[in-house]
């Protein structure tokens, strides 16, 4: 039986998004170059197409003629698709607790001081948006 298809996109979609989040619409040669030189990943022409329609096919992403070939654009957002993502995490993962999520975050991530100080401010400017 086959494997129910995931609302999120797999980790080599979650690449291929990301490649055209930064730049589109790009034909497929373009998409595999980033690939090779953005993460690191050689793929053949062939499995980049099929990859690239079948995330067409399940509605991430749009194609435009372009001569004999296609031009390939995102047609989600990247705040959607990671809003989505972190909410599922959230919900499976931490019983729906962003309080564990955070806790986990800091007692586990490489995070330096900076960084903390920048979720500090975060933290303080979301705490005075919601007193208004």
């Amino acid at each position: 039986m086959a494997r129910p298809e995931s609302e999120y996109p797999t980790e080599l979609e979650l690449e291929i998004l990301k490649v055209l989040w930064d730049e589109s619409p790009l034909p497929v040669r373009d998409v595999r170059a980033r690939l090779e030189s953005d993460a690191g990943r050689t793929l053949a022409h062939s499995s980049v197409i099929t990859m690239l329609n079948i995330m067409h096919r399940k509605g991430f992403l749009k194609r435009q003629k372009d001569g004999k070939a296609f031009l390939f654009s995102p047609k989600v957002e990247k705040e959607r698709i990671s809003g989505g993502m972190v909410s599922d995490l959230l919900s499976r993962l931490f019983e729906g607790s962003p309080t564990a999520m955070v806790l986990n975050l800091l007692e586990t991530g490489e995070i330096d001081r900076d960084e903390l100080d920048e979720i500090r401010r975060m933290v303080n400017r979301k705490r005075r948006e919601r007193e208004q």
